[in-house]
């Protein structure tokens, strides 16, 4: 194994689940990490500068907590001494090491396995800690636990989730709201509960983080960020829904003919054209 990749603590075996984890969850990401990467936003600037700022200085080491593919971890490359990623999904990890090979410079960038509430750094090792799209994926208590546990004094747990879908024209956003609604509808007719992902609500985390009691400072920031989009990444950005996927991986195609009204009818808006879209951004930080 080389130094790209090394597994952190008890988390990473496959054959151990920490309490807290959910083996759904871990899977609902598996056989689709190239859609994910193609059409998910990378980390914008602004998650940079805000975490930066509130640390007053360039950060020695950057946990990304689950990084997917490195769309999250990669944007720190030049604002970082040291750069993990963990993902306990290895098809998500595995495209991260693949881009990891492709870069040069990436000598202090590693992506490991690893549950989220067993990480296996040392205590107060660690400067900033990100949840980008992720944290409503992890048990929040003792995720939580951990996270304080490694990060040194002063150091901040940052969670950040893009609003579905990026702002663009109402009855597009309304079609996209109602394929995503319809493909939960779909999972819970065909999958059975104990199957399920599970996700806890988003907009619970600063709460969670608040009543943690380990943190001695807790906000929400809003942001937003502009990116060129095209009809094909719109219609990717829905495709790549774990509901979505869930279904496509399945086999299952009931979801099918909804999703190919919504393409007609975004490509019928977007007429061949590349439009700058708002993507907006709620991020939940607590300081140590």
């Amino acid at each position: 194994m080389d130094n790209h990749s090394k597994p952190l603590g008890s988390g990473a075996d496959p054959r151990h689940i920490p309490e807290g984890n959910r083996q759904s969850n871990v899977e609902r990401f598996s056989g689709y990490e190239n859609t994910y990467d193609q059409y998910r936003p990378e980390a914008p600037e602004q998650v940079i500068n805000i975490l930066t700022g509130y640390l007053q200085q360039k950060p020695s080491l950057v946990v990304d907590l689950g990084c997917g593919t490195g769309l999250s971890s990669f944007v720190w490359k030049d604002e970082a001494e040291r750069i993990i990623g963990i993902e306990p999904n290895d098809d998500m990890r595995g495209k991260a090491e693949e881009k990891l090979q492709e870069q040069d410079n990436t000598e202090h960038i590693s992506f490991a396995a690893g549950y989220f509430n067993q990480i296996g750094l040392e205590a107060s090792s660690v400067d900033i800690i990100t949840c980008s799209q992720s944290f409503h994926w992890m048990e929040p208590a003792s995720t939580l636990k951990e996270a304080a546990r490694i990060l040194r004094p002063e150091g901040i747990f940052a969670v950040y989730d893009c609003d579905w879908p990026p702002s663009l024209h109402w009855p597009i956003e309304q079609s996209y709201h109602e394929l995503i609604e319809f493909s939960e509808i779909i999972i819970d007719r065909h999958i059975e509960e104990g199957r399920k992902a599970h996700k806890w609500n988003k907009n619970e985390h600063l709460k969670h983080i608040r009543e943690s009691g380990l943190f001695r400072f807790a906000k929400e920031i809003v942001f937003h960020h502009m990116e060129p989009c095209t009809a094909e990444r719109y219609v990717g950005l829905a495709i790549s829904q774990g509901g979505v996927q869930t279904l496509l991986r399945l086999g299952i195609q009931e979801l099918n003919p909804a999703i190919d009204a919504f393409r007609k009818q975004v490509e019928e808006y977007f007429h061949g054209e590349t439009r700058e879209v708002m993507f907006s951004y709620r991020m939940r930080l607590g300081i140590k």
